[in-house]
């Protein structure tokens, strides 16, 4: 386990799309005993890894047993506080930020290594799709994705999204106040300062893990376009940018972690 910050960053730009040298995997979370094997199996050896864990439960320590390369950085935080805390232990130029209730499919990394980055790109969009139920909601959450960024809104899940590290820092980071929506709002202000930011369909992510939607597939829509809209329009308060209007209360009540978006 290393817990420690080194200042050398290496290449902004690669060739020949992103190697696995070339990124940081940035993971939050909070009690995933149950989750984090599975997680932990779809990431290939090699790629650096920060996890800010907020767990009571042995979350850490399967992490260390499983992988002892990885930078653990205990901290019991908000999601958005999490996800800025592990960019900064990060020394490579791009940061994929994801949960650990999903796991990566076999090809997700070939196929980042196939996408062509330009000198303006700094954010990329990948998809989400289940293992087992919601196949239809998640079919739809991955064309409204498609739209949405083609309309210059780049609809980011911080299950899987990539970010340039240098244009995180320029744009502030995460907005610490959101205790929900954190990701899709950083890949707004990242889009409105003039950076690219692209949907790539070839890079999924499998959720296996569906208490949130189990609680209240509506309920979650809702939120999430309501919340979402308004956070495009910046009319958002301090005190309403804080108040997740009971997002993770849902998890508790469906007895989960507020770990993924």
């Amino acid at each position: 386990m290393r817990i420690s910050v080194r200042n050398r960053r290496r290449s902004l730009h690669p060739e020949h799309g992103l190697q696995k040298s070339d990124i940081t995997i940035i993971l939050p979370t909070k009690n995933e005993a149950n989750n984090i094997v599975k997680f932990l199996d779809s990431v290939p050896e090699g790629i650096e890894t920060v996890v800010v864990d907020a767990s009571q439960d042995e979350t850490p320590d399967l992490i260390e047993s499983l992988r002892e390369s990885v930078t653990i950085v205990r901290s019991n935080s908000n999601i958005s506080t999490a996800r800025q805390l592990g960019s900064q232990y990060a020394t490579t130029p791009w940061l994929l930020f994801t949960d650990a209730d999903v796991a990566f499919a076999d090809d997700y990394f070939d196929q980042l290594s196939r996408i062509a980055i330009g000198g303006n790109d700094a954010g990329l969009v990948g998809a989400k799709s289940t293992i087992g139920e919601f196949d239809t909601y998640y079919r739809w959450f991955c064309r409204g994705q498609a739209v949405l960024t083609k309309l210059g809104i780049p609809a980011a899940t911080g299950s899987n999204m990539l970010v340039r590290a240098d244009a995180l820092r320029r744009v502030g980071g995460f907005d610490r106040e959101l205790s929900v929506n954190e990701d899709i709002e950083l890949m707004f202000r990242i889009k409105k300062a003039g950076y690219s930011v692209s949907f790539e369909p070839g890079l999924v992510v499998r959720s296996f893990d569906q208490r949130r939607l189990e609680a209240g597939l509506v309920r979650k829509i809702a939120h999430g376009a309501v919340r979402n809209t308004a956070l495009y329009l910046g009319i958002f308060g301090s005190q309403l940018r804080r108040n997740d209007w009971g997002y993770w209360t849902a998890d508790v009540a469906a007895d989960a972690k507020p770990t993924s978006q």
